[in-house]
């Protein structure tokens, strides 16, 4: 797996270098700045960019354009934002454009090192990795007549693993149960709710998502 990694703060960018150094992935390039991150994308053609949201000049969102851009011209770089601070709106920005081979995690998370290969790992493989932060608070949304009050417990918990963008096969080893029995909770839980029942990971994970910012 071969990644680039652009972060301004010199000390956090050389942090998730040697992270992911020490865990045998290849970093090729590193950048400063939106500019360039484009530019090492287009001489490299990584498998994945590491992107901070918010980069020079403005310090907003250049990130995450360069990010969006990066998935509009190159579909074969995977690409994994990184957000300081729990900003939903960005990640559901990034999703609503590209849900595949992306995904959105807070800083704090990528210092872990098995957290960050996985997580570059599975959009490579065209997942959608969503913070589970994020997941947690539209979960403690609170709305008259919630649908999700009738969801039992465990289906809150497969529900709240859907929406990360874990498979039925991931969510059965995390649960330690049988992959027919997510199956039949995931089948369950979106007649409940109503929202699209597509298999396609990317499409199941916007409609949680969506159903969950109502």
């Amino acid at each position: 797996m071969r990644v680039v990694v652009a972060d301004d703060a010199m000390l956090t960018r050389e942090g998730i270098v040697h992270v992911l150094d020490e865990a045998g992935v290849d970093v090729v390039a590193q950048a400063a700045d939106a500019d360039g991150l484009l530019r090492e994308v287009t001489r490299w053609t990584p498998d994945v960019a590491v992107v901070d949201i918010k980069m020079p000049p403005t310090h907003t969102d250049e990130g995450l354009v360069a990010a969006q851009r990066i998935r509009d011209e190159r579909p074969d770089v995977a690409v994994l934002v990184l957000s300081q601070y729990l900003e939903p709106s960005y990640a559901m920005r990034l999703l609503d454009r590209h849900p595949e081979k992306v995904g959105y995690l807070l800083k704090e998370r990528v210092f872990a090192a098995a957290v960050l290969v996985d997580a570059l790992r599975r959009v490579c493989d065209g997942e959608t990795v969503v913070d589970p932060t994020i997941v947690s608070r539209l979960f403690r949304r609170r709305r008259d007549d919630d649908p999700l009050a009738t969801l039992s417990h465990r289906e809150h918990e497969v529900l709240g693993l859907v929406a990360e963008g874990l498979s039925n096969r991931a969510i059965a080893d995390r649960l330690h149960v049988a992959g027919r029995t997510v199956e039949a909770h995931v089948t369950q839980i979106f007649l409940k709710l109503g929202v699209d029942t597509s298999p396609d990971s990317h499409r199941r994970v916007l409609a949680v998502l969506s159903f969950l910012r109502r």
